[in-house]
């Protein structure tokens, strides 16, 4: 075997040797007290960090001593009201409420743009759809799949409407939108409708059912209910809000709306302490607009629709393309209430971070006060099995201990800082 070899058997025999009878030994804390003032300092400062952390935001704000619930059961059920004169017509929720079903999702008719008397037919395609000005039949691919186009191309070049310029013929409902459409004035009026949220959730780990919906002592609810509006510390549990309010909360110009449309979120929150009566868990609502600004180029909301009827014996309809405001009704919910074993781990955690402060002041006494490593010298001790001159020696019931020595350590003499 090489000489080589063998020093590194060796090297390795010893490593796992001292590995091993280093394994069996205990370590234990040495009780040190070290009279330096801006270490002392620190020492209380990081102490009181921990303490007022954990007192202040662990325990009163997150309330970590309760068991939580942040999944509840939610159900909601909407209706907007309203009556407006539009023109010589009078309108009514039916027609300008969507869905009628009464969902989480509801939106209201601001703005409408008509094409009268659409039939399925040839017509020219509109200028300003890719590729679709031409001068000749040639210029016009029969079939040629658009996506911004309004059908399906026939292949021929025409006369666009009383124009003098050309365009490719489609066969799509004629006359297209953008030739023909008539834009009614927004409905202002809107601004006073009304939208009744009614929304219930059930927390099933704490058998707990609240609803969004009172009246006060003394009156029925749906008395209440009729004269009633949404006011956060009036009337926190009649959940009817105008959509004036709605825009505003949520920092948006009603009549811009009208002109554009927007997707408005209406968030219902529940922070239910149930170490208190159920009766302090009371929803709070906020609004927010959730679509893309106005400075973008397919801002706001809006969606088509048509009304179809027989004319002369052909099939019509009447194109709508509304602008509206569409409300998202959001539920969140959590709620908590007093747990042992939360407190417990939450209290044992606290008492454990403490020790961090000993842990830095540690680190920055050895580090840069300990020039001389005095203080090493003290803190680490080694102990074999066989100590000379015992000092003292304690007798009990069962055994005896040996005491080598205080190990309580007073630095504040001799020692240079």
């Amino acid at each position: 075997m090489s000489e080589g070899l063998y020093t590194v058997i060796m090297g390795v025999r010893d490593f796992l040797k001292e590995y091993f009878q280093g394994f069996w030994d205990y370590e234990t804390p040495k009780m040190m007290v070290i009279k330096n003032r801006p270490l002392g300092v620190i020492y209380r400062a990081v102490q009181f960090l921990v303490i007022t952390y954990f007192i202040w935001y662990v325990f009163i704000s997150q309330k970590a001593y309760q068991e939580s619930e942040t999944h509840p059961e939610s159900s909601v059920y909407t209706r907007m009201k309203g009556k407006a004169v539009h023109g010589d017509d009078v309108l009514d929720n039916v027609e300008y409420s969507h869905p009628p079903e009464g969902v989480d999702v509801i939106s209201t008719i601001l703005r409408r743009e008509f094409t009268y008397d659409q039939r399925q037919g040839t017509c020219p395609e509109h200028f300003s759809v890719d590729n679709a000005n031409c001068t000749s039949d040639s210029d016009c691919f029969p079939g040629l799949p658009n996506f911004d186009s309004h059908g399906i191309r026939t292949g021929r070049c025409v006369q666009y409407h009383n124009y003098t310029f050309k365009t490719c013929e489609i066969m799509a409902w004629c006359p297209i939108e953008e030739y023909a459409v008539v834009r009614e004035p927004p409905l202002v009026e809107a601004i006073n409708f009304t939208l009744f949220i009614r929304n219930s959730i059930h927390f099933p780990k704490f058998k707990v059912f609240r609803v969004n919906v009172d009246s006060p002592p003394g009156m029925k609810t749906k008395k209440y209910l009729k004269k009633c509006h949404y006011h956060e510390e009036k009337a926190p549990y009649c959940p009817i809000f105008r959509l004036g309010y709605i825009a505003n909360q949520a920092r948006e110009n009603f009549t811009e709306l009208c002109r554009t449309g927007g997707v408005i979120g209406v968030f219902i929150n529940w922070d239910c302490n149930l170490d208190l009566d159920p009766s302090h868990c009371k929803p709070t609502y906020t609004f927010r607009r959730l679509d893309p600004r106005k400075d973008l180029a397919d801002s706001g909301y809006y969606y088509r629709f048509a009304k179809y009827y027989d004319k002369n014996g052909v099939e019509s309809r009447t194109l709508i393309k509304a602008y509206g405001i569409r409300l998202d009704i959001i539920v969140h919910g959590q709620a908590g209430r007093f747990s042992v074993i939360p407190t417990i781990i939450s209290t044992v955690t606290a008492l454990t971070s403490v020790g961090i402060c000993s842990i830095i002041c540690d680190w920055i006494m050895l580090t840069f006060i300990d020039k001389n490593e005095v203080y090493s010298e003290r803190k680490f001790d080694e102990v074999g099995k066989k100590v000379k001159e015992p000092t003292d020696t304690i007798h009990t019931e069962f055994s005896f201990i040996r005491s080598f020595g205080s190990n309580h350590s007073d630095l504040s003499d001799g020692v240079p800082l």
